[in-house]
């Protein structure tokens, strides 16, 4: 389904700042957003109490909308000025001057919620980082930071909205951000190498004698192999020590982080099953298993 990203990137000319796409409801919009995405991230928030599922909402919206301008918009020149669009958006947000349906339905949640803007800025440097080539073979440390950008900063925002007591939730939410965000690129591997992203890295590639390799071979290849097989165990440590920074008292607040995990958790377990070979095509779960994994993370994490 076309982005209503991409559907209005038209409008996007550096001069006129950020398309507005027609709304008539800033939460039902952000909802509208979220279903269209038929994301794993759904079913976990339902069990959410209604100011903070709407939260979720509106924060997935931003994610889905933002990185929609690294994946979706052809021109460079017209992404980096959306990307530079939504900065100054963020902006305004904060100044009690959102324009955007998107941050419109953040507005509240930002006042109640006490988000740091820094977090927000903080994925759009994420998505600044792949729009502009950096996440193609990146080095150790960038593919460090770009796991932080779009994966710990939403990571650290969704348990500010949750709520906690405990100093080490933050320690939790960049750890479980890390693993997922792993996760995300071993199920992706082959679709990213087919529009010529790897985001496998260059010191691992060249380790292993595959670094200039085309993509076709290099899906191929059993360095690649061996290097998703890496990334499966650095994502196990990730989901590891998340589990360790997670005080008893905080599981109740946590649920739904932890309901997520239990979706991911299977898909690396999948990953792993197959031998973490990254010419096989994406694991998917459908709605049934994505309930039934839901179920169980709910019962274990009571």
């Amino acid at each position: 389904m076309v982005s209503v990203v991409a559907e209005t990137a038209a409008l996007a000319a550096p001069d006129r700042g950020l398309p507005i796409p027609p709304y008539d409801d800033a939460k039902a919009y952000v909802a509208r957003v979220a279903r269209r995405s038929g994301s794993s991230f759904l079913l976990p928030m339902l069990l959410l109490p209604k100011p903070k599922r709407e939260a979720m909402l509106a924060l997935y919206a931003f994610c889905r909308e933002t990185d929609d301008v690294a994946d979706e918009v052809p021109d460079q020149a017209e992404a980096l000025a959306l990307l530079d669009a939504w900065r100054e958006e963020i902006a305004a947000l904060y100044r009690g001057e959102p324009r955007h349906p998107v941050t419109i339905a953040l507005a509240v949640p930002v006042e109640r919620y006490g988000l740091a803007q820094t977090h927000f800025l903080g994925i759009l440097e994420g998505f600044d980082m792949d729009r502009r080539g950096a996440m193609v073979r990146p080095t150790m440390a960038q593919l460090e930071r770009y796991c932080y950008c779009v994966a710990g900063c939403v990571g650290l925002l969704s348990v500010a909205i949750f709520g906690y007591r405990s100093s080490r939730i933050p320690v939790f939410a960049e750890h479980l951000g890390h693993a997922f965000q792993l996760t995300n690129i071993l199920r992706d591997v082959r679709e990213d190498a087919e529009l010529g992203r790897i985001y496998l890295p260059i010191e691992s590639l060249t380790r292993e004698g595959v670094a200039m390799l085309p993509p076709g071979e290099l899906l191929r290849s059993a360095g690649a192999q061996r290097i998703c097989a890496e990334l499966g165990k650095i994502a196990r440590e990730r989901f590891r020590k998340a589990a360790e920074a997670l005080p008893e008292d905080e599981r109740g607040n946590m649920r739904a982080a932890l309901l997520m995990r239990g979706i991911y958790e299977a898909y690396l377990d999948r990953i792993e099953a197959q031998g973490f070979r990254p010419d096989l095509p994406r694991v998917r779960f459908g709605p049934l298993r994505k309930l039934a994994l839901v179920l169980r993370a709910f019962l274990a994490s009571r």
